[in-house]
């Protein structure tokens, strides 16, 4: 997928809540975490990062689930979608679920974090595997390699 159109649009499984992105992300990401595998029922959750001027949330207003501290995962009230976080220490950033857009398909994780609790028949084609989450002095350099990349 090319994110040099001006935006990407999405939303929930049932459509109360909508997501327009624009530009490209800044990464994207696969997160094996054992919250992250319990939150989508699934092997991992797939996000991609944007700046927060970048995400527009439109619809009924998203609630916040999962774990309630500095992580903050942002729900739609009516169907329960997982659509977003917010992490304050990565700073003004959004991580989008990227199942959440329309073409998801197009969104390949660059980096997967936590593998130290994957499922061990689990795979994804990242380029950068962490055990843990990355340290955040990395995440400049991962980012120009990632706009580098072309994504």
């Amino acid at each position: 997928m090319t994110f040099d159109s001006d935006a990407t649009g999405g939303g929930c499984r049932c459509g109360k809540v909508q997501l327009k992105v624009r530009g490209r992300p800044v990464m994207t990401m696969a997160c094996h975490c054992t919250g992250c595998q319990k939150m989508t029922a699934s092997a991992f959750s797939l996000s991609s990062l944007y700046p927060e001027d970048n995400v527009e949330v439109s619809g009924l207003e998203p609630v916040i689930g999962g774990l309630h501290g500095d992580l903050r995962h942002f729900f739609c009230p009516h169907c329960l979608s997982w659509m977003f976080t917010r992490f304050d220490a990565m700073g003004p950033f959004v991580n989008v679920r990227s199942t959440m857009l329309d073409d998801a398909a197009g969104f390949t994780p660059f980096i997967e974090t936590c593998v130290s609790e994957k499922l061990p028949w689990a795979q994804t084609p990242a380029r950068h595997s962490y055990q843990q989450f990355p340290p955040m002095e990395d995440f400049p350099r991962l980012m120009g390699e990632f706009a580098e990349s072309g994504g």
